[in-house]
């Protein structure tokens, strides 16, 4: 892992996923996400012979959930980081990696307009402009793709600061956005009413002290009461509630309307 007194740069997500493999392993926020992008994907049709792309797929995590959920799938992600690569190839042999930056327009190859479904979880909070990756990622969007995404909504932690949170977002802040970039919203909402927001809660309030609590070298107490927290939501996530208004996480649906274009 890291140590807080030499911190990563907030968009160097090699040092990242490096350093934070094994902690979003165990973090049951991630898999709570991970559960209802799955959950999602299957209410709006998604099959197990389906085609899934996973946008900033990171270490392969949410790959696994998929191909678990979705076992006839086949299933690529793109990812930033050439050790998430690395490391989500060495979890799921059966999907296909790519090294992409999205922010970059560059030729989707044999992926253009190949996805009939995809998954965009916990990215676009990092980037000063989601639209941007939002656009060179539709050149990989079948026309009707119907597209899961995931970001933060309330307040920020300063381990989120830490990591490179630009903004939090509201549904219709989401919603927004994705109607912009071409997408038709089918479903925007909270979720995690009660127990991820008091999980977010007690992340807040632990403040600074979470960067060292995440660290291998943390004393071993601490290091063991982190995953002690962790373990005690793990069930509870099981009872959070999606659409109440007061959810600490935002999710969309929405589709993909535009055309391919020839060449």
């Amino acid at each position: 892992m890291t140590n807080p007194t030499t911190p990563i740069a907030r968009d160097d997500w090699d040092g990242h996923w490096r350093a934070y493999t094994e902690a979003a392993e165990r973090n049951p926020a991630q898999r709570y996400r991970r559960q209802l992008a799955c959950q999602l994907l299957r209410r709006f049709g998604c099959t197990r012979g389906s085609r899934i792309l996973d946008i900033g797929s990171g270490q392969g995590d949410l790959a696994v959930d998929l191909y678990l959920s979705f076992p006839e799938a086949k299933i690529a992600g793109l990812e930033l980081s050439a050790t998430g690569v690395e490391v989500s190839s060495k979890k799921v042999p059966q999907a296909q990696f790519y090294q992409r930056d999205l922010l970059q327009a560059s030729d989707a190859g044999p992926l253009r307009h190949w996805a009939q479904f995809a998954v965009c979880s916990e990215v676009l909070e990092h980037l000063d402009d989601p639209g941007l990756l939002l656009a060179n990622a539709s050149e990989y969007l079948a026309p009707g793709c119907a597209v899961v995404v995931t970001v933060p909504g309330g307040p920020k932690s300063e381990f989120d600061l830490y990591i490179g949170h630009r903004r939090h977002f509201t549904p219709a802040e989401l919603g927004s956005l994705l109607e912009a970039q071409g997408f038709t919203v089918e479903l925007t909402t909270t979720a995690g009413f009660p127990f991820f927001n008091l999980y977010r809660l007690i992340v807040i309030l632990r403040g600074k002290r979470l960067i060292t609590d995440v660290d291998s070298q943390a004393p071993g107490w601490t290091a063991s009461l982190a995953r002690a927290a962790m373990a005690v939501f793990r069930p509870l996530f099981t009872l959070n509630r999606t659409g109440t208004r007061h959810g600490w996480q935002t999710v969309a649906v929405a589709r993909w309307r535009k055309e391919c274009r020839a060449g």
